[in-house]
């Protein structure tokens, strides 16, 4: 059994029960590289403020560059015995260099040693997941761009609505990604606070240099109080919260596709690559692939329902509840980038059924807005002219007609306002093109907004 590092105290040995129970090295083994990174830092401080013999601070510093070595290729051995991944590697440093290893825990606690792995992972792992959802939407504006001439009609309330370009309604996905990546950007601007230093939770007498730590790591400030310093989480809070409403965009543009992937829809077909077949039907080609992605989207909003009610009812400071933190952290992390990769690859391999959509535009109540409109133009207050489209729409549905078949004189019967020049835009390029308004759908804008997003990503 690894000793521990506060086993002391103890007149006797844990239960094999208790060490099997409260160990978290499963999962804590891969904030390794950072609690090696840390503790460098740490040791170099050690020793240029002499707290310990600087020789002492060379050796630890050697053994932590070994067995860092040893972890970034893989070749580490972890302890499956550990409490934690602290101890683990503590044992193993002592292994290589004796005595002098006993020195590196001077001046710290395992309270603030583990705020600070947890946001140099948090740090590093906000970055990778930014440059995904800049792939991912590089991948949308690639496809928004090479279908930019395809219009689709528009719903809501998953009804039939107004015509709107395919490209439009693809670029929804990149703003709603920029906000995603924003929030996460902006999370990591406020956890980039240095934390080793505060110990348990009081601080402490030896003249340590926090500062010089801060800066070999990289940390913009260091935290101002150690009571917080140890008790507060809410860098993973954040980071879960994120990445919850992050998972909520990623599933709705699942739901859209597997709609759009439907015979019903039949707007897209999916490559073979990310789809299943059936055990029992052998026509299915199923979208499962994008069904996962939405299943999953459960799992990272219960991560972070279990951090804020693990956290809810902890006094200050630093509880061992605390521990069971980072499952959740990490799995929302995983299950983000892994549904991040798919869309990335899944986008490049969507084909539009460019005469099942244009079949769709055949329904002329797609018009009745721009119907509405053209009668404003001409006087009528809005009421009057919903009004009077109500019903001409209302007649032709029950009657089997179209609008585009009613004569002039027939027109007149709903509004002397009306004449035959309607027909003109009783189509779907019309319409988009009558949509003018910032932020419209009409091809114009949209194509300014794949410049914008061009420059933005610096995609050509």
């Amino acid at each position: 059994m690894p000793k521990k590092l506060w086993g002391t105290r103890f007149a006797r040995q844990t239960s094999a029960l208790t060490d099997k129970f409260t160990s978290s090295i499963a999962y804590d083994q891969r904030l390794a590289k950072y609690d090696i990174l840390g503790s460098i830092a740490h040791a170099r401080m050690l020793g240029r403020k002499k707290i310990i013999a600087p020789k002492d601070a060379a050796s630890i510093i050697r053994g932590l560059k070994s067995i860092l070595q040893d972890v970034l290729k893989g070749a580490f051995k972890y302890d499956p015995k550990a409490e934690d991944i602290h101890s683990n590697i503590q044992e193993v440093l002592a292994k290589k260099i004796g005595k002098a290893a006993d020195k590196l825990h001077t001046a710290r606690s395992r309270n603030d040693q583990v705020a600070l792995d947890v946001k140099m992972y948090i740090r590093e792992e906000i970055g990778d997941l930014a440059e995904l959802l800049t792939l991912l939407q590089r991948a949308v504006l690639k496809f928004a761009k090479s279908n930019s001439k395809v219009i689709i009609p528009g719903y809501t309330h998953l009804q039939v609505a107004q015509c709107v370009v395919l490209t439009h309604h693809l670029l929804a996905y990149v703003e709603s990604l920029e906000r995603d990546k924003s929030r996460l950007l902006s999370a990591k601007e406020r956890s980039d606070e240095m934390p080793l230093g505060a110990c348990a939770l009081s601080g402490t007498s030896l003249p340590v240099d926090r500062e010089m730590v801060r800066k070999e790591l990289g940390f913009k400030r260091l935290t101002q109080n150690s009571i917080d310093s140890v008790s507060d989480r809410d860098y993973i809070v954040e980071l879960l919260a994120d990445l919850s409403i992050l998972s909520v965009h990623l599933s709705r543009i699942a739901e859209d596709l597997i709609l759009w992937s439907t015979r019903e829809f039949n707007f897209i077909d999916i490559d073979f690559s990310f789809c299943t077949g059936s055990s029992i039907m052998p026509h299915k080609k199923n979208p499962d692939v994008l069904e996962l992605i939405r299943g999953s989207v459960g799992k990272i909003h219960g991560d972070l329902s279990s951090v804020l009610i693990l956290l809810k009812g902890l006094p200050l400071s630093y509880n061992r509840d605390m521990q069971l933190d980072k499952p959740p952290l990490f799995n929302a992390i995983d299950t983000i980038k892994s549904i991040l990769e798919i869309f990335i690859a899944l986008f490049g391999n969507i084909v539009i059924e460019k005469e099942a959509v244009l079949s769709r535009l055949h329904d002329e109540s797609l018009f009745s807005v721009d119907l509405v409109e053209y009668l404003i133009r001409k006087g009528l207050s809005y009421r009057q002219a919903h009004d009077i489209v109500g019903r001409m729409v209302r007649v032709c549905l029950d009657k089997g007609r179209k609008i585009s078949e009613l004569s002039e004189a027939e027109l007149k019967k709903y509004s002397p306002k009306f004449d035959a020049g309607i027909k003109g835009f009783l189509n779907a390029e019309a319409s988009v093109n009558l949509k003018s308004s910032p932020g419209g759908t009409s091809p114009k804008l949209v194509k300014k907004q794949i410049l914008r997003w061009q420059k933005k990503l610096k995609v050509s």
